[in-house]
């Protein structure tokens, strides 16, 4: 009888741990989930751009490309490539700086997968090469991503002069960057292991998200 009981609360122990142990996790992880889903995303310009080599970004319309620049242009134009790149600055802020009670929590975004949306068409998919610290100051820091792609892939039905167009709304130097979307889906690293957004969010320049 006495060793019935000894295993009885031996069981009870081990079960209680477990329960406890499960409950802490259970926290642990909403915890984590809040903390992540705090993060928000904006755009915020896109710079240094280049078409063939031509610096999209010094050029304010069609009307400030040179006649050399015309020719470099229309010849790669020509053999079906028009390679364009640039730096797309995403902001990210997060809110978790310790006020309201609450701990002041750095956010580590292990991946972020993103799709680049130009003029609503989907184009290239790429992620961050090394992770990013966003500190819990309630203030954005720029994420520069590096994008480069051949605009003839995916505009070549508009015509020359409207992916010239395109390229100088997008990273001219009166451009705005509200042709330009980007679909992530971020992955952060917490004491849990990594954890991605349950969905994948559109950013824009004109709102976070």
């Amino acid at each position: 009888m006495k060793y019935l009981k000894k295993i009885i609360f031996i069981s009870i122990f081990f079960a209680s741990i477990f329960s406890y142990q499960s409950c802490s996790v259970i926290k642990d992880v909403t915890n984590a989930l809040a903390d992540i889903g705090k993060l928000t995303f904006k755009i915020d310009n896109i710079s240094n751009m280049t078409v063939a080599g031509i610096k999209i970004f010094e050029k304010r319309s069609i009307n400030d490309v040179s006649t050399s620049d015309v020719l470099k242009l229309t010849a790669a134009y020509a053999t079906k490539s028009f390679p364009a790149d640039f730096t797309l600055n995403l902001l990210a802020k997060n809110p978790n700086d310790g006020t309201n009670g609450k701990q002041k929590t750095n956010a580590i975004i292990s991946s972020l997968d993103y799709r680049l949306i130009l003029d609503d068409v989907s184009t290239i998919n790429g992620d961050i090469k090394s992770e990013l610290t966003i500190p819990g100051s309630g203030q954005s820091i720029v994420i520069p991503l590096g994008m480069g792609l051949d605009l003839y892939k995916f505009f070549n039905d508009r015509g020359y002069e409207s992916i010239v167009n395109l390229a100088l709304a997008i990273g001219g130097v009166n451009s705005s960057p509200s042709k330009v979307k980007l679909d992530i889906k971020p992955t952060v690293r917490t004491s849990l292991g990594p954890i991605s957004y349950p969905s994948r969010i559109t950013v824009i320049d004109k709102e976070w998200k």
